[in-house]
């Protein structure tokens, strides 16, 4: 029996659609808001700089730490750490019984003057390569992060699927890889990356759970519905651009 080419084109996305739906589904969860308010004073710190703070009503720290799951005494790396924000961050919500790595491939001048002008103990700037970002001699680590960057690091000349596999050796059985990015359109692959600077949730689902880690929940607190997804994130015009985040653990 022959099909018409348009009934042909809509079955053909509507099961692009229940494969992403089948992929993420089981592990669909929210950020519980009610653990948000633990991390105020952490978020009020003096420490974070008035960029830092200008960003907050976009960026929503208090519930990125709440489905990090981030506590006292953690171990954590920080991928792709750029000038630091997510990096201090997360260094002042492990304090000084915890320990941050902040990963780059060079200096940045925004992490040096960070630090320089108030330093922590627990963080550490680190220059690795992304092929594998984890620094020799770190421990075991609880948590790895890798905050609107994934699309950038696309379009180097990276080993993605070894830099997923050093970050999953890298984690304890039980540990989570958070991963946060711009959504480009469904089922449009890594073609936004560098245009758009967006990715295809779907495809960064697969890359990741190839080395071995599993979704272990989503949260919709980024997620703006009325994103065309069509323009760079910066291009926007002060519209919120619409974002996908991904707990990602180690079993």
């Amino acid at each position: 029996m022959n099909q018409h080419p348009r009934f042909t084109q809509r079955l053909t996305q509507a099961a692009l659609a229940l494969s992403l739906a089948a992929l993420l589904a089981p592990a669909t969860a929210l950020a519980d808001p009610a653990a948000a308010p633990q991390y105020a004073s952490i978020i009020a710190s003096p420490l974070r700089t008035a960029d830092d703070v200008k960003g907050d009503a976009k960026r929503k720290p208090a519930v990125f730490l709440a489905f990090a799951g981030v506590q006292p005494g953690m171990k954590v790396l920080d991928v792709a750490a750029g000038g630091g924000s997510t990096s201090q961050l997360l260094a002042l919500a492990v304090g000084s019984s915890g320990e941050v790595w902040a990963q780059g491939q060079k200096a940045n001048p925004g992490m040096e003057k960070r630090l320089a002008e108030h330093p922590q103990a627990n963080l550490h700037p680190v220059l690795q390569s992304f092929d594998n970002p984890v620094p020799a001699g770190a421990p075991p680590l609880d948590l790895v992060t890798l905050i609107m960057n994934y699309h950038d690091i696309v379009n180097l000349p990276t080993d993605r699927a070894a830099m997923n596999k050093h970050i999953y050796d890298a984690l304890k059985p039980g540990g989570h890889f958070i991963v946060i990015d711009n959504a480009a359109k469904a089922g449009s692959g890594l073609s936004a990356t560098n245009t758009l600077h967006r990715i295809d949730e779907a495809t960064l689902v697969d890359e990741v759970t190839k080395a071995g880690f599993t979704v272990e929940a989503t949260s919709d607190y980024l997620r703006v519905p009325s994103d065309p997804r069509e323009q760079p994130f910066f291009k926007m015009d002060g519209k919120p651009d619409d974002k996908f985040a991904i707990r990602f653990v180690k079993k």
